[in-house]
């Protein structure tokens, strides 16, 4: 599994233990990769080295991924590793999912959980981890704040991220939709029914694109992602995604539109909701900067315009559950299990609901 994360890097120490909990000394901008390969009863390490792409390995990449890459530009190992991902998920039949992590997660946490999804949907997992471990619940409301501030400041390096998932998928993608257009002027045979071509390409694209890109963020996960998306330009209002998901959200539910419309998928956003979740009314109760009603667990005000919100609080085997993507909950409730899937596998989690015209949220019970 690879992870990409702005915390400190301890490269004179190994396992996980290379992973600092404050961010990273050069700033918190600063990106970098990290191998990690579970060994026994712990992980192995491995710090990817940054430096540019050889122009023989560039070649190789362009020949592999029919890639049209420009050789003026520095092209960083990201790229290669990014190709092999969407390889590897067309080979096993598998999506790619961004998952970022809430508060209070060390880096045992956060593998626990990405190799708990990895074994429960079809999907490949590439964590973001920020320096979220300042206690949580445990360490009490400094420690929750503290978690807060590096959130906060934790808002470039996910754009960064994001910004180069968005230049690698492009790049990956275009020369097959270039193929695939020609095709469909092939096929239709009178190039100058633009139409037809148009609508032949698209049935050649659904039928060859299975691998879809995903977004999850859980918890004050959801806090870095609205911080991100606040500068006028971000990568993160980028359409990058098939489906996001924002499960447990830590952020106010007063006002979320504002930043959760700016939020573009090709399929859905998903706004999971539960109103006992023990997590977020710890949370509510902690003192910060306008800490209202969680979105996370609160059913009024359901506005956001591109938003599907998906109420699962009277859902068999989640009772005041924060983390129902895993677990328990989706371990004894196979419906819930199946909404996880679609949300993550890049397809339509509501359909199967009912929906609450009253709230504006679709209902899993």
């Amino acid at each position: 599994m690879y992870v990409v994360t702005n915390r400190a890097i301890n490269k004179r120490r190994t396992g996980l233990a290379v992973f600092g909990s404050t961010p990273n000394e050069k700033g918190p901008n600063e990106l970098r990769l990290v191998k990690v390969t579970p060994q026994n009863s712990s992980y192995a390490t491995e710090l990817i080295d940054d430096k540019p792409l050889t122009q023989r390995e560039l070649r190789e990449l362009e020949r592999r991924f029919r890639l049209d890459l420009d050789a003026s530009v520095k092209w960083h190992p990201s790229l290669r590793i990014a190709c092999e991902l969407m390889q590897r998920a067309a080979k096993e039949d598998r999506h790619l999912l961004i998952y970022l992590h809430g508060y209070n997660n060390d880096m045992g946490d956060v593998l626990e959980t990405a190799e708990a999804i990895e074994g429960l949907y079809k999907v490949i997992v590439v964590p973001f981890s920020w320096p979220a471990n300042g206690g949580g619940i445990i360490g009490g409301t400094a420690a929750y704040l503290d978690d807060k501030r590096d959130a906060r400041v934790s808002m470039d390096a996910l754009n960064r991220f994001l910004g180069k998932i968005h230049l690698y998928h492009r790049k990956l993608t275009e020369a097959r939709r270039e193929e695939l257009w020609r095709q469909a002027e092939d096929e239709v045979g009178e190039h100058d029914n633009r139409l037809a071509v148009q609508t032949r390409f698209s049935q050649l694209l659904n039928a060859d694109c299975r691998v879809t890109l995903n977004l999850l963020c859980h918890s004050m996960g959801n806090y870095v992602l609205k911080y991100a998306l606040r500068p006028s330009r971000s990568e993160a209002s980028e359409l990058i995604f098939d489906n996001v998901s924002l499960v447990a959200a830590d952020t106010n539910n007063l006002d979320h539109e504002s930043w959760v419309e700016r939020i573009q998928t090709r399929n859905r956003l998903c706004i999971l909701i539960n109103e006992n979740d023990f997590a977020l009314k710890w949370s509510r109760r902690k003192p910060g900067d306008e800490q209202g009603a969680r979105l996370g667990h609160y059913l009024r005000n359901l506005v956001a315009r591109n938003a599907h919100y998906i109420d699962i609080t009277r859902t068999d085997a989640v009772d005041n559950a924060h983390g129902y993507f895993v677990g328990d909950p989706v371990a004894q409730n196979q419906e819930l299990k199946a909404l996880f899937e679609r949300a993550f596998e890049g397809g339509r989690a509501e359909e199967p609901l009912t929906y609450a015209a009253d709230i504006n949220a679709y209902r899993l019970s």
